[in-house]
């Protein structure tokens, strides 16, 4: 995602009571391409103020962070967050990928990864090394096994201290390590059940219930 494309999937925000639309056109190294309240595309670097209380914060090669404020807000391609005061309810707007699922940007203890939306999985399932990554400590957690696409495998019980998706942050949520059989993080209901969802065409909404 690293090439501007005309029609890209536009990731769209509306912050503070402003509600101010931030949609990312592109991501470059060091450079995001945004669409501010419908305008045309602008190329901003890293560091750059894109309004006198927004500014362009960092870049990877599928989000944009930007500090609204003094808040850190990471917009994720395929992603629209609402808020459209501050007192409405967390939450988060999920655009079906060319394979036919839902992606999730997300934070989890403060650390950035991409997660795919999973209502079979009863838990937030992680592969060690994204656990390593992000600097859990699994092998403390009680021993299990889970079963996989490639059948039973050895995982670890453990519970985030934060996990946050769009505008939606959750505590305290059970997860699971597996050291074989995932090749990538699943948003599964320990997180889910906290929401209601909503599906509409290529669009599911998440709004955060407790």
């Amino acid at each position: 995602m690293h090439q501007l494309t005309a029609g890209i999937l536009l990731t769209a925000m509306v912050l503070s009571a402003q509600a101010t639309d931030i949609g990312v056109a592109g991501l470059f190294p060091g450079k995001a391409v945004l669409v501010i309240d419908g305008a045309a595309p602008k190329t901003y670097s890293v560091g750059d103020n894109v309004r006198a209380d927004i500014r362009l914060k960092s870049v990877t090669g599928s989000t944009a962070t930007v500090n609204v404020k003094g808040k850190l807000e990471t917009i994720g391609i395929g992603q629209f967050v609402s808020r459209s005061s501050p007192s409405a309810s967390a939450s988060v707007t999920l655009k079906v990928n060319s394979a036919g699922h839902f992606m999730a940007q997300s934070q989890i203890n403060g650390g950035s990864m991409s997660m795919l939306v999973d209502t079979g999985a009863t838990v937030i399932a992680l592969p060690a090394a994204d656990a390593i990554r992000l600097g859990i400590n699994y092998k403390q957690g009680p021993k299990t096994m889970m079963s996989t696409a490639n059948g039973l495998t050895p995982a670890y019980r453990v519970r985030l201290d934060t996990v946050k998706v769009g505008d939606i942050e959750l505590t305290q949520v059970d997860a699971a390590v597996l050291e074989s059989g995932l090749s990538f993080a699943l948003l599964g209901m320990s997180f889910l059940n906290r929401t209601d969802m909503q599906r509409e065409g290529d669009m599911m909404v998440l709004t955060k219930r407790f």
